[in-house]
């Protein structure tokens, strides 16, 4: 996808979003093969400026729209995301079976309810509505989950 189209789907989803003027964000376009991700945030809190980081050199999802959506629902959800992981942080010792047990739970719901958004915005409102299966390709299928366990 040009770099162009990209900036643009950014700018719509920006602006789809309602995240302007309550956040100043920027796209920046990574082009760093050894970067395994394909999307990420740097967040400045007090100055409410995020950096949406885009892999477009070899992005594990085929969407990159999906992509631009789904970080950038991180980015509305984020003062929930921070109050939750501030009780985490106060109610367990960090490194503990409740902490580690919380962190994973709220970060598992985190990313299937922004997932879950990015879904819903991209069917209703996307360009490109195909969604990505790239991260299914590298999992398990379901009969090898079972393979080793005994018949009951």
């Amino acid at each position: 996808m040009e770099n162009e189209k990209i900036a643009g789907l950014f700018d719509k989803w920006v602006k789809k979003l309602r995240l302007n003027p309550t956040w100043d964000v920027s796209l920046q376009l990574v082009s760093d093969p050894q970067w395994n991700k394909s999307g990420d945030f740097k967040v400045d809190c007090d100055d409410r400026k995020a950096i949406l980081l885009l892999n477009v050199e070899n992005p594990k999802q085929e969407n990159l729209e999906e992509v631009i959506v789904h970080e950038l629902m991180h980015l509305k959800l984020y003062p929930l995301d921070q109050v939750t992981e501030s009780l985490i942080v106060c109610q367990f010792e960090e490194g503990s079976a409740g902490w580690n047990l919380a962190y994973r739970q709220f970060f598992t719901a985190l990313e299937q309810t922004v997932e879950e958004m990015t879904k819903c915005f991209l069917l209703e409102f996307g360009e490109n509505r195909q969604l990505s299966f790239g991260r299914c390709a590298g999992q398990k299928s379901f009969d090898e989950l079972y393979d080793g366990l005994k018949n009951l």
